[in-house]
């Protein structure tokens, strides 16, 4: 039982990982675009730049959050896992 539970953490931390690594792209992404249209915003000087602006902000906002809840989801598999191998152990 102890090792089912383990290759399924284990499975579950993998995806986890794959995720966090393409949430980090996005986000690098995100953050280039926001960063570009604050610059076309300044440059502008039009209320549509600075929507434009605000909404990819927005936007790099939630995948930085949903960036978190992924390193949380991780943390705590892998806090998991580490139980689970000190219950392998102990028996």
């Amino acid at each position: 039982m102890i090792e089912r539970r383990l290759r399924e953490t284990g499975v579950r931390l993998r995806r986890l990982r794959v995720e966090l690594s393409v949430v980090d792209e996005q986000l690098s992404h995100l953050d280039d675009e926001a960063d570009d249209k604050a610059l076309r915003s300044l440059v502008s000087e039009t209320s549509g730049a600075g929507v434009e602006y605000r909404e990819a902000q927005l936007h790099a906002d939630a995948m930085r959050k949903h960036r978190l809840h992924v390193q949380d989801s991780i943390l705590e598999l892998e806090a998991k896992q580490d139980e689970l191998l000190d219950k392998m152990s102990q028996s």
